[in-house]
């Protein structure tokens, strides 16, 4: 027997479940490059403001970070840089995560019903070292990704 498919669009929710909420998904930014870092600042992870907003973060959204380099994962907030500088700083505790260089995964997930999964597609960017966009998803059909720049 085969794996379930992930990108199943067919998925069914017996009835004793539809007022759960399930944890999905909202926002991705794939490998992001740490452009700086800030041990005094009080905390969280600054992203350049036009990045935030094409994947939908908003300022003080809770976000996972995992750093590709040494495997590191932690928690922090999500602050809003000068837009269309590519900055993604590391502040506060986090600058210990992480170091100038490294490439991120940094991502929001949000709560939905079995209803809302059911058209919910998170909206994802592929960075280039520079954290330019090369890649985007906005929210479309499932794997309907946009090259960006062709």
């Amino acid at each position: 027997m085969s794996a379930p498919n992930a990108f199943a669009t067919d998925c069914r929710y017996p009835t004793k479940f539809k007022s759960m909420l399930l944890t999905l998904l909202k926002s991705k930014i794939h490998h992001a490059t740490v452009t700086g870092s800030s041990l005094d600042y009080e905390g969280s992870l600054t992203v350049s403001a036009d990045l935030a907003e094409l994947v939908g973060l908003v300022p003080y959204e809770k976000i996972l970070v995992s750093n590709l380099r040494n495997g590191e994962r932690f928690e922090t907030y999500a602050i809003c840089g000068q837009a269309r500088q590519g900055i993604i700083e590391l502040n506060g505790a986090t600058a210990h995560l992480g170091k100038i260089g490294d490439r991120l995964t940094i991502m929001s997930f949000a709560r939905y019903t079995p209803q809302e999964v059911a058209t919910h597609r998170p909206r994802i960017v592929l960075l280039n070292e520079k954290n330019e966009v090369i890649r985007y998803d906005e929210g479309g059909c499932r794997g309907s990704f946009k090259i960006v720049g062709e």
